[in-house]
């Protein structure tokens, strides 16, 4: 089985290139892919920081590399961006493509407790061995900097696993995302499933209650939010995470955007404020 990444795909878009890659996954136990935008290079031996983007639900890696539009202020500021996929894909569980907010594309990169769904691990594979693969496998990668984004269900993962492991990365930011996940349906169907009843495994994954526990976060987390978002108020609740952020002066800046919905219409419109949010603190 294959752990090293074989190139699988390339496309040139604004002078740097979308490359996919497919390699075996140890963490999750089957085959995965993932998308690297490479910047254009200024030199053979310049490194480019790195932004990890992570997807939502029933996303693969390649909806944010199509519909985001990301590249073009990838490309004029030197970030690359790694895409990976949202699930473990091909393993047969019984049920695991059975609805669309659970199981495959459903991954909540969290790691998986019940047996049933123990190859579910996507919170050790976005951060254990994915930036390990990278830095073994494409010196051009400075993996020590790093940043994290994503969107809904993504936006959930960049959150809490920026909490988790401030060390790891430099800034963070996200569209949409489901900040409280303990309160709303797709979360308390997740973590049932995939973690059990103990409620406090729960809170482990769930961004308003880790950062209301913290207190040096220092760097601005940045969140948009479209007003006209129909998951918004039920499944999203980002001001629950906003309020738990005042209550620890850590500093959140969520822009709430009149008339956007829940799409990649809205992601693309504000895509390039969030790469220059992280392109600033990569390049500290």
């Amino acid at each position: 089985m294959e752990t090293k990444p074989t190139e699988i795909g390339s496309s040139k878009m604004f002078e740097g290139y979308n490359k996919r890659y497919k390699h075996f996954s140890p963490t999750l136990g089957c085959s995965m892919t993932f998308h690297i935008y490479f910047p254009p290079s200024p030199s053979p031996s310049h490194k480019f920081p790195i932004l990890y983007w992570l997807s939502g639900l029933t996303c693969t890696d390649e909806n944010f590399i199509i519909k985001s539009g990301a590249q073009r202020a990838a490309s004029a500021e030197g970030v690359a961006l790694i895409v990976p996929d949202t699930s473990p894909r091909g393993l047969n569980v019984e049920g695991e493509a059975d609805s669309w907010d659970f199981g495959v594309g459903a991954g909540f990169y969290l790691n998986a407790t019940q047996p049933k769904w123990k190859n579910w691990r996507m919170y050790d594979y976005v951060v254990k061995e994915l930036p390990q693969l990278l830095s073994e496998n494409f010196p051009q990668l400075d993996t020590s900097k790093a940043s994290i984004s994503g969107h809904s269900m993504g936006g959930h993962g960049a959150l809490t696993i920026y909490l988790k492991n401030l060390d790891k990365y430099k800034s963070v930011s996200a569209f949409a995302p489901i900040a409280n996940p303990i309160n709303c349906p797709w979360g308390q169907k997740a973590f049932t499933n995939y973690l059990g009843n103990d409620k406090a495994a729960w809170e482990e994954y769930d961004a308003t209650c880790l950062i209301s526990k913290l207190h040096n976060v220092s760097a601005t987390i940045l969140i948009d939010q479209g007003e006209d978002d129909k998951f918004l108020h039920d499944q999203l609740l980002g001001h629950k995470f906003q309020e738990a952020c005042k209550s620890v002066n850590a500093p959140v800046l969520l822009r709430l955007q009149p008339g956007y919905d829940h799409s990649f219409f809205f992601v693309s419109t504000f895509i390039d404020d969030h790469i220059r949010h992280h392109a600033k603190a990569l390049k500290v």
